[in-house]
């Protein structure tokens, strides 16, 4: 590394622009990645907390998808899915779009409507009672005891629940009553959340039931924003991080041409090619780690000061993946430039820079 070192600080203002590259790219990924899981939370966190092995739909027609919006469940295949072997439990969940009125103020909910007692249902959920998630609640300062209007139906806050939204919506637990009379249409629930124990077969279960059953990890995809929203901003990411490695394995490239005669003499003098080899990706470990450094660093402060207000998640994972992937990323890059490096020839180099 001392050759390395000495390198990089007689070429302070090329390493200064290179590390300036790194660090813009790191900032970008890094920033793109805790959007990308505030938005996924955003979508998906009321599903990924259902308590449930397994979410039934209404099989879609050809050329569809599953989709919670437009599922339907009926009350004959709920009592066939309570009686299938395997099935513990399988009580229906209503979900729909609607406007919850606190003090005079109407905003855009999601509703989860389930019966009260269910092994779906939240604890404190009864009849004529509410259970909100925090963000909602303390954004109309709202308090256990307060009342809330969904629909015609006004409800008492019951308890206040974890996080959790549906599609960009705040999500309100309601009983299933609720859930029918503000549009919920026809059919016991949208969707049946099913509990399981051993000896569940899936396939059959679903030539019951004629429904089709799903992990709740599966059927995330049934969230129309959650498909959309992230496979845009990963496309994005795999972008950012090729180019990087694009950028990185050009400079470096363009800096061992600008070596070559310093390499050839070394060669000349006994240095092994092995020992120039790991001093090249030293150097470029040193530029991606810097870089990458000042990159999440930028990033991390960014995130955390406009968190109020956008969707970014600054957490371990979201700042040490895409940094860890970046530096893999570059070292490859960096290695294209190698093979001067091992190729070069003492005696034509210095021939040619006579």
């Amino acid at each position: 590394m001392f050759l390395a070192i000495r390198d990089l600080w007689w070429a302070r203002g090329r390493f200064a622009l290179m590390v300036t590259a790194v660090s813009l790219i790191t900032a970008l990924v890094v920033m793109l990645s805790g959007l990308t899981e505030g938005l996924s939370r955003q979508s998906i966190s009321a599903v990924t907390s259902l308590p449930s092995a397994q979410i039934a739909f209404e099989r879609p027609g050809d050329g569809q998808s599953l989709s919670f919006n437009s599922s339907r469940v009926t009350p004959q295949q709920v009592q066939t899915a309570r009686a299938q072997s395997g099935v513990t439990s399988a009580d229906p969940l209503g979900i729909a779009t609607t406007r919850a009125t606190v003090g005079g103020s109407a905003t855009q909910v999601t509703i989860f409507g389930v019966d009260p007692g269910s092994a779906a249902a939240p604890r404190e959920l009864l009849a004529g009672n509410t259970v909100v998630c925090r963000d909602f609640a303390e954004e109309h300062g709202l308090r256990v005891g307060d009342q809330v209007t969904v629909g015609d139906a006004t409800l008492r806050v019951a308890a206040l629940a974890d996080n959790a939204s549906f599609s960009h919506l705040p999500v309100l637990w309601v009983p299933r009553t609720v859930w029918a009379a503000t549009g919920g249409a026809s059919g016991a629930g949208s969707v049946l959340l099913v509990d399981t124990a051993s000896g569940f077969d899936r396939a059959a279960f679903d030539a019951a039931t004629g429904l089709s059953a799903q992990t709740p990890k599966e059927s995330l995809s049934a969230i129309g924003s959650y498909s959309a929203e992230n496979g845009s901003l990963t496309m994005i990411r795999v972008l950012l991080i090729a180019i990087s490695a694009l950028v990185i394995g050009a400079f470096f490239t363009v800096w061992t041409v600008q070596r070559e005669t310093d390499l050839a003499v070394l060669k000349a003098i006994g240095a092994k090619t092995s020992y120039l080899v790991g001093d090249a990706l030293g150097q470029a470990l040193l530029t991606l780690l810097i870089g990458g450094l000042i990159g999440a660093t930028v990033a991390v402060a960014a995130g955390l000061a406009v968190a109020g207000t956008v969707p970014v998640v600054i957490e371990v994972a979201t700042v040490l993946n895409p940094l860890i992937l970046l530096l893999v990323v570059g070292l490859i890059g960096a290695a294209a430039a190698l093979r001067r490096v091992i190729t070069v020839d003492p005696m034509n180099a210095l021939a040619g820079a006579r």
